[in-house]
C-alpha cells in the first residue's frame, strides 16, 4: 500500500532542556533519505544550550521553523502548537517527534510511502531490542481492567522480526506518529490541557472514534535513546499528571458507567494501600488528581476553526 510520497511532510519536535538529545535527533532528521519539507521545533523555555544546538542547524540541511516559547507548555502544549503551525502552513502530513528518539535513515521514506492516514514508527532501544509500547488493545469497556492497556506491541511480539508488515494499534505515543491533515480536519488538534502524558492517547482515541485506523509500520525504525522509567515516579509531580490524565481518559471515553467510575476505585485502593507501600506522596497525588480530573471531563475545543 504505497503511493503517498508526493505529499508534503512536516516534522514537529518538542524539546525541553535536553539539548544533547535534541542534537542527535536533528542529526537523524538531516540524514533522512527522504528530506522533510519543514521541521517545526517547539522549545519549551529551555534553559540549557538548546538555542546553540538549533542555531547550528539553521541554514544547514534542515528547513527549521523554531518557536521559543516563553513558558513551558509541556509536551501536550508543544505538540498542540507545533501541529497547528504545520497544519496552518498547509502540509499534508505531520510527523510528531520527541527529542529523545532518532529515526533510522529511511524511516521517513518508509512512512511517506504509505497511504494510511495514521501511522506509527516502531521503536527499539539503542541495542536493537523492540520497545514499542503502543497498545494493541486499549480497553475502556471492561471495569475489571485496572490498566486499560491490556496488550502492547513489545510484549505481544517480542522482536521486530516477529511483526507483520503493519499492525493495527489502539493508541500511540507522540514519538514517531504521523498523521494526515484530513484527520486534523475531522478531530482537531491535540489537547494542550493534559500538559504531559496521555495527550497522545486522547488524540488516538478521538481519531479511532472518528473512523480512522492507526497502523504501526514494522520497517519504519525509530531508536529511543532513553529507558522507560515513568512508572516508578508516581509520588512526584509527574505522578500527579499521570494519575490525573489517566482519570480524564476514563471520564471522557469510558464506554460504560462502571468504567467511568473506575478512577474512584483506583484512588481508593491507592490511598488504602499507602501505609503498606510507604506512598504518602502517591496517595496525595491520587486525591489531587481525581479532583482535577473531574474538572476536565468535557473536552475543550481543539477544532481547526
Amino acid at each position: 500500500m504505497t503511493g503517498a510520497s508526493s505529499e508534503s511532510v512536516a516534522v514537529v519536535v518538542v524539546t525541553f532542556n535536553r539539548a544533547d538529545l535534541l542534537a542527535g535527533m536533528l542529526d537523524g532528521l538531516a540524514a533522512q533519505t527522504r528530506r522533510p519539507d519543514a521541521v517545526y521545533v517547539i522549545d519549551n523555555a529551555s534553559s540549557d544550550h538548546t538555542r546553540e544546538v538549533l542555531e547550528r542547524h539553521h541554514g544547514g540541511d534542515l528547513p527549521l521553523r523554531v518557536t521559543h516559547s516563553p513558558d513551558n507548555l509541556g509536551g501536550a502544549g508543544g505538540f498542540h502548537l507545533g501541529l497547528r503551525q504545520a497544519y496552518l502552513d498547509g502540509h499534508d502530513r505531520i510527523w510528531l517527534m520527541d527529542d529523545d528518539v532518532v529515526p533510522a535513515p529511511d524511516c521517513l521514506e518508509v512512512l511517506a510511502g504509505r497511504r494510511e492516514d495514521c501511522l506509527m514508527a516502531v521503536r527499539e532501544d539503542t541495542h536493537g531490542r523492540l520497545v514499542e509500547k503502543a497498545a494493541l488493545r486499549f480497553d475502556l469497556s471492561n471495569p475489571l481492567a485496572i490498566k486499560p492497556k491490556t496488550a502492547m506491541v513489545e510484549t505481544s511480539y517480542g522482536s521486530r522480526s516477529a511483526l507483520p508488515e503493519r499492525v493495527e494499534l489502539e493508541n500511540v505515543a507522540f514519538e514517531g506518529f504521523m498523521v494526515h491533515r484530513r484527520v486534523v480536519d475531522e478531530i482537531g488538534f491535540p489537547d494542550p490541557t493534559y500538559f504531559i502524558f496521555y495527550d497522545d492517547v486522547d488524540f488516538a482515541l478521538r481519531a479511532r472514534r472518528a473512523g480512522f485506523r492507526i497502523w504501526g509500520i514494522r520497517d519504519a525504525v525509530l531508536v529511543r535513546q532513553l529507558d522507560f522509567d515513568q512508572q516508578h515516579d508516581l509520588g512526584s509531580w509527574k505522578g500527579l499528571y499521570m494519575y490525573r490524565n489517566l482519570f480524564v481518559v476514563h471520564f471522557r471515553y469510558g464506554e460504560n458507567v462502571p468504567v467511568r467510575l473506575k478512577p474512584w476505585l483506583i484512588a481508593a485502593v491507592v490511598v488504602l494501600l499507602s501505609p503498606l507501600r510507604g506512598g504518602r506522596g502517591e496517595a496525595a497525588n491520587v486525591i489531587r488528581a481525581l479532583r482535577a480530573a473531574r474538572g476536565m471531563r468535557q473536552h475543550p475545543s481543539t477544532s481547526v476553526d
